[in-house]
């Protein structure tokens, strides 16, 4: 099991930037593919980003493509997520997670963001 802790969140306003982290305890972090989810009040959580294992693939919601960069430094055992030209739909909890045996296994408590119009 990875224990995943997420930070960077906060108030931004509608064009600004963010950069979320997720740290990870545990060296089998470094095995698994990542993934950014979001839940927005009243809605379902939703993809955001993946990225495997390597960090050389990487996949986006149509939503955030072109805006939203997911990274990862396994020697840091740290993922990220960079968001740019963030939007007040942009508003919710993000969330990472990493996927063992094709199932998203291991989740973080999440972090607040809040982008004002």
């Amino acid at each position: 099991q990875v224990q995943l802790v997420e930070s960077g969140g906060g108030l931004v306003q509608a064009g600004g930037s963010l950069r979320l982290s997720c740290a990870a305890s545990g060296r089998a972090f470094r095995l698994y593919d990542l993934g950014w989810f979001r839940q927005a009040p009243g809605k379902e959580r939703e993809f955001v980003a993946r990225i495997n294992w390597t960090g050389g693939s990487t996949y986006y919601a149509d939503s955030v493509k072109g805006r939203f960069t997911i990274s990862r430094d396994n020697a840091k055992m740290t993922g990220y997520l960079q968001m740019n030209s963030l939007k007040p739909e942009d508003t919710a909890v993000y969330y990472c997670a990493v996927q063992r045996a094709q199932v998203w296994a291991d989740w973080g408590q999440g972090t607040q963001v809040t982008v004002s119009a």
